[in-house]
């Protein structure tokens, strides 16, 4: 569980990162979970977009993909939310002290 003085730190951070996995029309399938999966491993602050066609919430969506990838929630606006997990071999972000 990260703090909100955390939080804010990683939103900070996410401000300037483009997204890097998007959702479609088909939703959250078995390879999107994958794919985010592999990018929060590789850069620990990963930023999904949801596309015109998806007819998902992006706050909805986030808090239900959070748990299963064993991640945490960092902000959603709009169509676009970011998830945050420390990475077990690349780790690159230091949290301020809890």
């Amino acid at each position: 569980m990260i703090t909100s003085k955390q939080r804010s730190y990683l939103r900070s951070l996410a401000h300037n990162v483009d997204p890097t996995v998007y959702i479609g029309k088909a939703g959250v399938t078995d390879n999107v979970i994958k794919e985010i999966d592999q990018c929060l491993e590789a850069r620990e602050l990963v930023k999904i977009k949801l596309q015109e066609g998806a007819v998902l919430d992006a706050k909805a969506t986030a808090n239900e993909l959070a748990p299963v990838l064993g991640a945490e929630f960092v902000q959603a606006i709009g169509r676009k939310f970011t998830l945050y997990r420390e990475s077990k071999e690349n780790r690159q972000i230091e949290l301020p002290r809890k």
